[in-house]
């Protein structure tokens, strides 16, 4: 019988494959916010930093521990707003892109 590969390490490959798909996942991950699909952004953002650059290096940078940074980002977390833009603003710099917003009107 075959094993079915972990999530997190087909996240991995892919993002290693196609750096497109790399920014799109961020991408996903931000835009699910604003939406009000708050668990699955998190969700997204973890899997995002679990293939990148890593809950170690994301504590260095936003001098919090991992572990905080992992439960923020866990089904149960409930980061401060404060806490979540800047692990995204820490994503972004990292990745040396700047993710916007626009305002679309929904269709009538």
């Amino acid at each position: 019988m075959a094993l079915i590969p972990d999530s997190r390490e087909t996240i991995r490959a892919r993002i290693a494959r196609h750096p497109a798909f790399r920014e799109e996942l961020l991408k996903e991950g931000v835009d699910c916010l604003p939406a009000g699909d708050v668990d699955t952004g998190k969700a997204v953002l973890r899997d995002f930093v679990n293939a990148t650059i890593g809950f170690g290096e994301l504590g260095e940078l936003t001098d919090k521990s991992p572990k905080s940074l992992m439960r923020m980002l866990g089904p149960d977390g409930n980061p401060q707003a404060r806490n979540l833009f800047e692990i995204i603003g820490c994503l972004q710099d990292r990745e040396g892109l700047r993710l916007t917003v626009r305002a679309v009107h929904d269709a009538a």
